[in-house]
């Protein structure tokens, strides 16, 4: 009897519990975030603008290191993999990476990514592109048919590029088209005034003569009024004669020029060499965030370009 009754009084229990009403509010999962647009960029300086654009909405890897020559890229096995899992890739375009990009996309068949797809960005596309040969002569070297494409380092040119990344991503991600608005906005505001002080910095130097290891900074000189009166290669591509440096040495002797530039993948040896007969300065100029310390953000990147040019056409070295 007493064994009965403590089994029907827990079981009374139990019942009474679970008829009284409660005013608990079911939990509900939240809503599962959006995936991360998964892009990614043939070089360094154009993934720093797709992360700028994309902000916490995009995942994004570069294919070439920051100190590799973009013509030039060691193209890997896993760049194919890499390449077959993207929603977005951004390349320079205008020839830049046509020896080594077209057959990693071919094995990584990826339609997402194809020519004229949402998730295909030309970074030449709408820009004025400079030294469009009127014939192609392959005993001229490495002469783009397409034009210059070291256009990057014009921060207007830049303006249109974050513009069209913006386009593309909205595109592909229409949920979060606002950010990516918002995103550009404020890039773009950040860039006039980074862009009035860049000018306002170089305007004493109008029209400094300077040197260039190869023919990748007259963007650069166009848009800060330099003259690039020589290059240590005669022909792009060619390593330099010891005739033409001859040349390059008596033309910057007699124009009084004091200033090279230089990439990380460029022969400095060579540079300095010529430096020494002529006095200039040698100048590491990486076109390339991050190739240099402190320099990871295109703004950091320009700032340096900036200063270090300013500095060594006031003649201190």
């Amino acid at each position: 009897m007493k064994l009965f009754s403590i089994y029907n009084f827990a079981s009374l229990a139990l019942v009474s519990a679970l008829s009284v009403p409660t005013s608990i509010t079911p939990v509900v999962a939240p809503a599962p975030m959006a995936a991360k647009i998964n892009v990614v960029a043939t070089t360094p300086d154009l993934a720093a603008l797709a992360m700028e654009i994309g902000g916490d909405a995009v995942d994004v890897k570069a294919l070439a290191k920051a100190t590799e020559d973009p013509h030039f890229v060691d193209a890997k096995p896993s760049n194919i993999v890499t390449l077959n899992r993207a929603e977005v890739l951004i390349e320079g375009g205008a020839d830049l990476e046509v020896g080594w990009l077209p057959p990693l996309l071919e094995s990584a068949r990826n339609d997402k990514i194809a020519v004229g797809a949402p998730g295909r960005i030309s970074a030449s596309a709408g820009i004025r592109m400079l030294e469009i040969p009127s014939t192609l002569d392959r005993s001229r070297g490495d002469v783009h048919a397409l034009g210059n494409p070291h256009f990057l380092i014009d921060p207007l040119n830049v303006k249109i590029i974050a513009n069209t990344i913006a386009e593309h991503f909205a595109l592909v991600r229409p949920a979060s088209a606002d950010l990516f608005k918002a995103n550009l906005k404020k890039f773009d505001a950040t860039l006039d005034t980074k862009y009035a002080g860049w000018q306002k910095q170089m305007a004493p130097f109008k029209g400094a003569k300077i040197v260039t290891y190869h023919k990748d900074f007259v963007y650069l000189a166009e848009r800060f009024n330099l003259d690039v009166v020589e290059t240590l290669e005669a022909k792009p591509g060619i390593a330099p004669s010891p005739a033409h440096l001859a040349q390059v040495i008596g033309t910057m002797k007699a124009g009084n020029v004091k200033v090279i530039l230089v990439q990380p993948f460029q022969n400095r040896k060579t540079a300095e060499t010529v430096a020494r007969q002529t006095d200039a300065a040698v100048l590491d100029m990486a076109q390339q965030p991050g190739a240099i310390k402190g320099t990871e953000t295109y703004f950091q990147l320009m700032d340096y370009m900036i200063n270090t040019l300013a500095t060594a056409l006031q003649g201190k070295k």
